[in-house]
């Protein structure tokens, strides 16, 4: 029997008390770190240094029970041509590391991969749910609430988006095929198709265009919409496929893999976007 599972919407502390001193030394963050520069020798005089994305991972139980983490490299790749400097988040069970993330990275990815326990937004699973590990689930859905109430940018494509929505209060439609139609392939090997995208929205301007092409791999999708945010884009079924964050900091959440695009220029302004509210924030 599915157990229901509800979302912990209690934020964690996140502010400095003698525990987290100690911490100041980015212990942590040396762990899963991915230092990528451009040329040969590490710098210290640089006067504009890469601004920190955490980029979320994806937690796999092998056969032998042990655990892996995994993570496209295209995401870091779009991260790092877009001027930031990536580094991988696994999904540990440590509340004081997801504090010190939030409190020394400038800005968060969140990435694709199985399935939210449809507990956490009220509803009995669909036979076609492959619910991800409780790890990720517990880990993630934490680091959210706690990032959201910071106010830093963020961006979330795919699952990411998805994720935000539910911890945001949304829930999800779990089975487009079956539930919305086939008008519109959102999963294939190359499944590209045409959105919209709201006049006036932030990803329209971010695009310049009111509409684009594009690349998704998923079965769910966002049905009611969460606080605080906002849709600005959807394709020709209904499916809602882009949202925004209403007031606060940077935003922006797609349903589609603009880092898997090969399109180079949509890449950079979706995932520039995010450095680049990074830095303004830091120049704050």
């Amino acid at each position: 029997m599915q157990i229901p599972i509800r979302l912990n919407q209690t934020r964690l502390s996140c502010h400095w008390d003698e525990e987290r001193k100690v911490m100041k030394n980015r212990s942590i963050l040396t762990l899963v770190l991915l230092v990528a520069m451009m040329g040969v020798g590490c710098r210290t005089s640089r006067t504009t240094p890469r601004p920190l994305i955490g980029i979320t991972s994806v937690y796999k139980v092998n056969e032998d029970s042990s655990a892996s983490v995994l993570l496209g490299f295209a995401y870091v790749r779009a991260v790092l041509e877009s001027g930031g400097l990536p580094v991988i988040l696994p999904a540990i069970e440590s509340d004081r590391a997801i504090c010190q993330y939030v409190d020394e990275l400038d800005g968060l990815v969140l990435v694709g991969g199985r399935d939210i326990p449809p507990g956490a937004y009220g509803r009995e699973p669909h036979e076609t749910v492959d619910v991800m590990p409780a790890e990720r689930y517990n880990f993630e859905s934490k680091l959210i609430s706690s990032w959201w109430a910071s106010g830093k940018p963020i961006l979330g494509v795919c699952l990411g988006m998805q994720f935000a929505n539910v911890v945001r209060g949304g829930t999800l439609i779990q089975d487009i095929p079956s539930q919305v139609g086939k008008e519109v392939i959102h999963r294939g090997d190359d499944a590209y198709h045409l959105v919209e995208i709201s006049p006036g929205s932030c990803l329209g301007k971010i695009l310049g265009d009111d509409k684009a092409m594009v690349l998704s791999r998923h079965h769910q999708a966002v049905d009611d919409v969460g606080s605080g945010l906002k849709v600005v884009a959807s394709s020709s079924d209904g499916v809602i496929e882009g949202l925004e964050r209403i007031g606060g900091g940077f935003g922006l959440f797609v349903q589609w893999h603009p880092e898997s695009m090969e399109d180079a220029a949509h890449r950079m302004a979706i995932y520039g976007a995010l450095i680049r509210a990074c830095v303004e924030v830091n120049k704050g």
